[in-house]
């Protein structure tokens, strides 16, 4: 009872059902006065036309002093229904005429209410005319009520002008004729119509009541209780709800923009938890960057350390392997010209040619090492990479044919680029070297396999990316990991040193490129070189420069 008593629709139910009584009661009290008044107003017009007609009905014989007559007429009207007594004063003030013989010869007090109300500061002359004015209502004994009418007898002409008459014409009131009717059956029937009023006035409450609280349930309480509920369920957490919006009122609006509101939730919900979802994903995805952005930091700090490292044992070891291989040839002029037998001095001979060509081979070795180390100067032109690849396809051409390896190229889009070509060609070469090797003989393999050059351009990033692939044995993970270090290589003959991918990827470096690696073992390598069309201004840093990857293939 609480809860319906704190309702939105039980209030208003209150207020209409309020307003209605108040507004019905006052119409009931203004019809029920209107209605008194009327029937009080016919009660006295009535009671005037009987104090009439027995005035004139008694006119005759009071004119010839027919007492007896009088007595008698007034004996017969007191039997009609509703009055309750006929009284007659003389112009003494005495009663000469009644219904009640008690009352006979008495006397009345001018002063008294009765006859104030007719001759109001005048004593007995001039009365008023007879009219409702001249009517008083007061109480009987057993308690209901009585109307009185006083009729002036007027002194007639016809009366005063006769022989038998003995007041002169100057007396203009001979006596007065006092009627009382009785007002019960009048009281009766305004009571029984306050009664009926009040009951069609309780069930005029009742039934518009009846009416507005069923129109109050339909349209405010039932829509309001869905919404309610809705909104319930969802703040539960379904957002399935939709409520029914066929009307056009506010309710309807309402219900109309709640249908909205569930709608963006669910899809706001959806998103976020497709989102949720993925977030997993998502923090695996980036971790794996973090952690291949640390690796290339690493490998920079490793790469700057080994060249520092590079240059300084280059310059050390120069000078001695310049001596050891100027000796070894003097030396072997000297034996030349020497008066030893060939055949004694054939061993001395091959022994200093081969010490020579190892001193010889080491140089090559520190010379590489000051490339590495070295950043030598860079001449960048605007070339077409295409051309490059051309003159890198005819100088690496016999020797894939030796390794069985077939060469493919492909070149679409504009490959205009500004870098250095020669540096350019020293890096295809370096790839091309590995992957001819890695499909040839010297893997083990007699099948050979196939060279792939694919050159795209970047369009709107401002990019040209060459994919170098192959089919050899692939890498594994680890060895992936090492592959641009200084004198770390796969190869078991002493043609290697493992110099050739660290001078391309310094090479690399100074063009601000970068290097994607993906390999697995038995399925080939793919190095992919992404280049800058243009190449940075001096002072502006690039955030893709020097950017080493591996990934798994």
């Amino acid at each position: 009872m609480r809860r319906i008593v704190q309702t939105i629709a039980f209030r208003l139910f209150l207020l209409i059902v309020s307003v209605q009584t108040l507004v019905l009661a006052l119409l009931t009290f203004a019809v029920l006065r209107v209605q008194e008044s009327s029937l009080m107003g016919n009660v006295q017009t009535s009671a005037i036309r009987v104090s009439e007609m027995i005035r004139r009905a008694t006119r005759h014989s009071m004119m010839y002093n027919r007492n007896a007559d009088v007595d008698g007429i007034i004996a017969e009207m007191s039997g009609e229904p509703g009055i309750e007594g006929i009284r007659i004063y003389n112009k003494s003030g005495e009663v000469a005429y009644s219904t009640m013989p008690s009352e006979l010869h008495s006397r009345v007090d001018v002063n008294a209410e009765a006859c104030v109300s007719c001759h109001p500061g005048s004593g007995l002359e001039n009365p008023r005319p007879v009219s409702a004015e001249l009517s008083r209502i007061f109480n009987a004994p057993d308690g209901h009520r009585i109307l009185g009418l006083i009729t002036p007898i007027r002194n007639e002409p016809q009366c005063s002008g006769a022989d038998c008459h003995a007041h002169p014409p100057s007396r203009t009131i001979l006596g007065v004729l006092d009627v009382k009717m009785s007002l019960a059956q009048a009281d009766l029937r305004l009571a029984e119509a306050s009664r009926e009023l009040l009951y069609a006035s309780v069930a005029a409450v009742l039934l518009v009541g009846l009416i507005s609280g069923g129109f109050i349930w339909l349209v405010v309480r039932r829509p309001v209780h869905r919404l309610i509920r809705g909104m319930q369920l969802v703040s539960s957490g379904d957002l399935t709800q939709h409520l029914l919006s066929t009307s056009q009122d506010e309710l309807g609006q309402l219900a109309r923009t709640f249908n909205s509101m569930t709608q963006e939730l669910a899809r706001a919900r959806e998103e976020v938890t497709a989102w949720s979802e993925t977030l997993e994903e998502k923090v695996r995805v980036k971790t794996a960057d973090l952690e291949r952005a640390h690796r290339q930091m690493v490998g920079v700090e490793k790469m700057a350390s080994l060249g520092n490292l590079a240059s300084s044992v280059a310059h050390e070891l120069n000078n001695p392997l310049e001596g050891i291989l100027t000796f070894a040839r003097l030396l072997v002029k000297r034996i030349g010209r020497s008066t030893l037998p060939p055949e004694e001095a054939k061993p001395f001979v091959d022994d200093l040619t081969l010490m020579a060509d190892e001193a010889l081979r080491c140089g090559n070795i520190v010379r590489n090492l000051l490339v590495f180390a070295r950043q030598r100067g860079v001449s960048f032109q605007s070339v077409h990479l295409a051309e490059v690849i051309e003159r890198c396809v005819l100088l690496m051409n016999h020797h894939a044919q030796m390794h069985n390896v077939g060469i493919r190229k492909s070149c679409t889009g504009d490959d205009l680029l500004e870098c250095d070509p020669d540096q350019v060609q020293q890096v295809l070469i370096v790839l091309m070297v590995n992957a001819i090797e890695a499909m040839g003989a010297t893997a083990g393999r007699d099948e050979g396999g196939t060279l792939s050059l694919d050159l795209t351009s970047g369009g709107t990033d401002g990019l040209i990316r060459l994919v170098v692939s192959d089919t050899g044995i692939g890498m594994t993970e680890e060895t992936k990991a090492h592959i641009f270090e200084p004198f770390y290589t796969t190869k078991s003959d002493t043609k290697g040193v493992g110099l050739g991918l660290s001078v391309a990827y310094g090479i690399l470096e100074r063009h601000h490129a970068t290097v994607d690696v993906e390999s697995a073992v038995g399925k080939g390598t793919v190095f992919t070189l992404t280049f800058p069309v243009k190449q940075p201004q001096p002072g502006v840093q690039q955030s893709n420069s020097s950017s080493v990857e591996g990934r798994h293939a």
